[in-house]
This record gives C-alpha cells, structure tokens and sequence, in this order.
C-alpha cells in the first residue's frame, strides 16, 4: 500500500529545499552542507511524528477495519520485527529489515516519486551484482552440425551495484515507540521512503560521478578515455511555439526524437514510446500550456507527439529539459536495508538515531541516453513572458526541420 499522508509537511520541505540548493552549489560549504542535512532530518522526524500521533488518536485500531480500508496491516514477520524494536526500545545494531518491508519501501518510492518509476529504478534485494546482455550480440550464426561460432561471450557483461552506499538517517522519537509495531512500521518506511528520495534524484539527475562517490547523472557526460565526468551542453532550443497545425511542436521534437535514435556510435536504436522529458515544475506549466487544446464539446486535453512522456524534477534547471531513452540508464538499489547505531545526535530531543545503509548506483549506458535542450517558451503580454539565458549570451529560437 502507498503512504498517503494528510498535509505537506511544509517544514520537512522547507528544509529540503535548502539542503538541496547547497548540494548544487559550485562551491560547497561542508559544515553547513552537514548542517542543513541534520536540520532536513530534525524536520522530517518531527512532521511524521506529528502527523501519525494526530492520526492514531482519530483511528480505530482494528487490523480488519483497517485492513478493508486499505490502511497499514503487517504480516506476521514484520509484526515479529517491529515489535522487538518496540520492546528493545529501538533497532538492534546490524539488524536488516523484513524484506516485505524493503519491497513497500521500494513501491513507495518509485509510486510517489514519478522520475524514479520513468528511469527504471530496480530493487535487486539481496543481489548486489547481475548479467547484463547486449540483445544485438548475443548470437551466432553457423553451419548445421557444426559447433557453435562467434563471440558470443563478449555479448555478456557483469554489473555491481557495491560501489556506493546510500544512507539515510532514521530518527525515531522515543514516543513513538509507545504507538506500537504498526505505526513504528510506517513511520520509518514514510521516513526512508523521503530520505532516499532525495538522494536518489540528486544521485540519478546530477550525480557527479565515482570521483565523488556519486551515480553519474542523466545531466553528466563521460569522456571515454579518461573517465571525467563533465556537464552536459544543450543539443538546440524547444520553442513550443504555437501554429495552425501544431507543425512548429512537431517538428522540434521530431528532432529530439531523431538526435535520441542513434546511440554515441551512431548506431540505429527503438526509440519510438520510450522517450522521456523531464522538466522544472515552474517548467513543466509552460510546457503544459503550449500543448493544451479544447475540444469540440468543451474540454481540454493536453498531450504531446510521438507519446513523449512529462516528468517533473525539482532536479532539473530552469528553462531547461531532459530528454532521455528509458531502459537506456542503470539504476539500482541492492543489499537489503541494513540499519547502525549512529553516534552522533541532531536538534531534536528524547530519540534514538540510527543510519539504514543500502547499496544504490546509477550510469547512463552512453552519453546519449540523455539529451539536454535549452526551453524559450514566450507568451503574449509582458509579464508572462520567458526567456532563456545562458551564461555569455542570450539563447535564440532555432528553425527545427519539418517546422
């Protein structure tokens, strides 16, 4: 079952948004970069508290009622599990969560955060490394009778997912264990469920690569030979410019969908129903806007050619879009959630703090599984009105081929 909390946890979300600016700074300050993390934790831990107090005070504590209304009911493992962190007053040192616990975990994540289900997040459980086959190779043609020919072994390749961890701070409130193994249940899987979100954005989108003990992002290129990882330039600018027959739209993304349809080595690939752009969610309005029509009888439809697909990112910078091949990008997550005394204490009082560690990763398979383009979407009246910019110069309308 998906978390549904009431409300929007506006300081949790205040405090992200300001440990997120700092990550993205060109210059990073560890201290406050440490600093605005613990006050993210200190208001995540504090919302959910809040929240699931009000909410066991107004529900009855019935498993079947629940159950029938679609609420939180755990198995007998998970019951087993939570109430031993319960009685113990908190999570035993090196102690692995039920596994149905990491599978909701993982169904939470990719359900409430779209750009993860888009990527191709894949939870690997206890598996930490996997084959991975190149279909285009992975045969040979031969005589009748003879033996089997060719290199069909250079078709196979083995990835891990052990290189990098990611960690996220559980800080459960000493009351909290007076709810019971239900609630504690639900408050550490809501608290991971967001914990990670963040990080696994930032990691997948703007990742800085091995160097930094990051994925390597969407946004990122690699050099083949010396392995550096750079940032990506705009491959042109989308306009969305409105015309009779909406040929302007289609023509700038047939062009998108064209430069996406050979890999690096230009070599031909399916890329019809698997693109994927992503955009800024000041962005994503505009865009909407360009591609929205009336009908006949009254209502409007939005919709865009060649069945793109819309994700917003808070990831993704303004006047800015993504466009990238899906199935073309590895992300994983393996180990088993794996939780840890932490020795350290943040802002909030009379709680336990513990890290949940869990092996995660993320590379494109070339530098174009993604392409990024620059967005100069303009509106009649002034103060609607948007422009482009980059860092030397003020970024133009191109004339896109079919237009």
């Amino acid at each position: 079952m998906t978390i549904k909390l009431k409300g929007k946890m506006d300081n949790f979300q205040a405090k992200k948004e300001a440990y997120m600016n700092l990550v993205k700074a060109e210059e990073q300050d560890q201290e406050k970069l440490a600093s605005a993390w613990d006050e993210m934790q200190t208001a995540l831990a504090e919302d959910l508290t809040e929240k699931i107090t009000a909410e066991v005070r107004t529900q009855q504590m019935d498993a079947q009622i629940l159950s029938a209304r679609g609420q939180n009911v755990l198995t007998s493992e998970e019951k087993k599990f939570f109430n031993a962190v319960v009685t113990s007053g908190g999570f035993d040192e090196d102690s692995i969560l039920p596994v149905t616990t990491q599978e909701r975990v993982f169904e939470d994540l990719v359900e409430a955060h779209p750009l993860l289900q888009a990527i191709g997040l894949k939870d690997l459980g206890a598996v930490t490394r996997f084959i991975k086959s190149d279909p285009t190779k992975a045969y040979a043609w031969g005589k009748l009778f003879e033996g089997i020919s060719g290199q069909v072994s250079a078709a196979f390749s083995e990835e891990q997912i052990t290189q990098l961890k990611l960690t996220a701070f559980a800080v459960i409130p000493k009351d909290m264990l007076e709810l019971g193994p239900v609630w504690v249940e639900r408050y550490t899987r809501t608290l991971l469920v967001e914990s990670y979100s963040v990080g696994l954005e930032y990691g997948l989108v703007n990742g800085r690569g091995p160097s930094k003990n990051e994925p390597i992002g969407l946004m990122k290129n690699v050099d083949a030979e010396t392995g550096a990882v750079t940032e990506k330039t705009s491959a042109g600018t989308l306009t969305f410019a409105p015309s009779d027959k909406g040929e302007i739209v289609a023509g700038e993304l047939h062009d998108v969908i064209q430069a996406l349809s050979t890999d690096e080595k230009e070599k031909a690939r399916k890329v019809l129903n698997k693109i994927v752009m992503v955009v800024n969610p000041i962005d994503a309005i505009s865009v909407q806007a360009r591609n929205t029509i009336q009908t006949a009888n009254g209502q409007w439809v939005t919709a865009l050619p060649y069945n793109i697909k819309t994700v917003e990112s808070e990831e993704i910078p303004s006047k800015k879009a993504l466009f990238f091949v899906q199935g073309k990008y590895l992300a994983a997550l393996a180990g088993g959630y794996k939780t840890n005394k932490f020795d350290q204490t943040l802002a909030i009082e009379d709680a336990m703090l513990y890290t949940i560690k869990q092996f995660a990763n993320g590379k494109p398979e070339d530098n174009k599984t993604a392409l990024l383009y620059d967005l100069n979407i303009q509106f009649n009246g002034g103060g609607n009105s948007t422009t482009t910019t980059t860092s030397s110069t003020t970024t133009t309308t191109t004339t896109s081929a079919g237009a």
